[in-house]
Parts: structure tokens; sequence; C-alpha cells
């Protein structure tokens, strides 16, 4: 299967990304993609870095235009789509909700993100509520989808109950980037530890993962930090963990090949699934096993 990753610098302005992404996905269905994936919240800026009220109304019932917007895209290209939305469920509750298009226009499903960050520059917990629809793959014409978003990429329970209920392949729309104080050598580590423990998600479940990443700078409309560069490095692994296709830190299309019939032969070789001691898991549904 052809998979593309649309990695693209954000404007402020909704019409013009959608206006951007849609030009994108065009060209990457010239390219052959089947499946192309866009990044977290891309309609906007990341407004996370500050909390206001006002922010809330960049958010949008589903369905709603911006479904209608990338429906019709899908349809007019041919391609199962998945987008990150800010999914505005009832006055005063959101959601950070990926959708998945068919190629026919039509909603293949949807994920409301699980686990949601509070950090410095990341108030999300300010706007986002936990997601309640579990984690449940998206089936589509290319493939069974455990669809998450950015943050809960960190987590392995996840990963591995899409794995249990049938995905065929892990994705993770993502905004994430350093600091304006982080030292170059802190730039590596979380760079790296952010692509090793995905590859450890590929590895551990036997199926590919592709995550796709903002980039580019984005100010702190507080000024009270110089804002985040997001560190783009999207990218692609099979089901060993093996890199098949990394972008750079700006403005892409990638477009690559993913082997769906390699996992199979993967899971042979290390049947992890088999050999899972569920009998002696149940401390895992405790916060802290002491």
């Amino acid at each position: 299967m052809k998979v593309a990753l649309i990695q693209q610098r954000a404007a402020a302005s909704a019409a013009e990304n959608r206006r951007n992404l849609a030009e994108r996905i065009a060209e990457a269905a010239a390219a052959g993609a089947e499946l192309v994936v866009l990044q977290e919240l891309h309609d906007s800026l990341y407004f996370c870095q500050t909390e206001s009220t006002d922010n809330f109304d960049l958010a949008e019932p589903i369905p709603g235009p911006a479904t209608e917007f990338y429906g019709a895209v899908a349809r007019r290209c041919g391609v199962v789509l998945v987008t990150s939305l800010f999914e505005r469920r009832a006055a005063g509750l959101y959601h950070n909700t990926a959708v998945v298009f068919e190629r026919d226009g039509s909603v293949a499903g949807r994920y409301r993100k699980m686990h949601i960050p509070d950090d410095p520059a990341y108030y999300e917990k300010f706007y986002f509520t936990p997601g309640d629809l579990g984690f449940r793959p998206i089936r589509t014409s290319v493939g069974v989808l455990g669809v998450q978003v950015c943050w809960d990429q960190w987590y392995p329970e996840g990963a591995r109950l899409m794995a249990l209920r049938g995905a065929e392949m892990l994705i993770y729309p993502t905004a994430i980037g350093w600091e304006s104080s982080d030292t170059d050598d802190e730039k590596v580590r979380q760079t790296e530890a952010w692509r090793t423990v995905q590859r450890g998600h590929a590895v551990a479940n036997g199926i590919p993962v592709v995550t796709v990443n903002r980039c580019g700078h984005e100010p702190d409309p507080s000024g009270a930090t110089r804002g985040i560069e997001f560190w783009g490095h999207s990218f692609v692994v099979g089901p060993q963990g093996e890199i098949l296709a990394e972008a750079g830190t700006d403005a892409c299309v990638t477009v690559v090949d993913v082997d769906m019939r390699r996992s199979e032969q993967v899971r042979r070789w290390w049947p992890f699934l088999r050999d899972r001691r569920i009998d002696e898991f149940g401390d895992l549904l405790r916060r802290y096993a002491d």
C-alpha cells in the first residue's frame, strides 16, 4: 500500500490550511497514494500554547463544515484520508478527534484522543475532554487502522489494545516540538525518545506505524515563552521497527510503499501475542502497583 504523509507549516486561517492541504492531498493521490495521513489539529495554529476561551470558537461539530470539506477531498482524490479536528460535541464539551474518510468521502470512523497532556505550552486539558470511544480500530478499504493522536503515542497500552482488536497499522497525527530553552543535546534526546517509543509499538505488536508531525515555528500568543519549534520528522516504520521513510524538518509530502503482508510473517517469527501472560497483567488496571 502506498501511504502519504503530509507535513505542513500551519497558517492562522482554516481556509488557507484547508486549501493547502487539498492541494497536497491531490499531489499525493497523483503519486499513487491510497492512504493519506495529516498532522494533528491541521486546520489551525496550535492554539493550546495558551488558555483562552476564545479558542473554543475554532471547534466544529462532527459532522460539520470540516468533515464536509475533507470528505469531498477524499472522494475527489479517491483516497482514504486520516484527519485531526477540534470537535465541538456540545457547549462546554470538546474533543481532539481524528476522523477517517473512505475513498467515497463517507466517514469510516472517528477516534477521540484519550491521553490529554497538560505541560507548559501544551495546555490541552483546558480544551479537550478525554476520549470515550475506546481504543477501537477503524475498518477501511485499505485495511484496519489503529488511529490515535499525539500524546497517545507514548502509551504502549493503547497500541496493544488497538492490535488486539485487529489493527493492521498504527497511525498517530502529531504536534510535538522543542521549547526555545531546550539545548541541542536535549533536542536530540527528545526526538530520539519520541521516535524510539513508536518503533517499539511496531515491534511489540508486529505492525507498521505511521506518524505525521507538524513543522515550523509557532509563536506563543501570550509571550510567556518564545513559542514552539515543531520538529517535523514524520516517519513510517515496518513491523520490526525498521525505518521505511522519514521526512526532514520542513513542509513536504512523503509517499512510501508499505508491505501490509509482512506483518503476518513477522508475527510468526516473533509470536508476542501468543506468549502474553494475560493471567498476570491485572495490576495494569491500577494507577501504581505499590
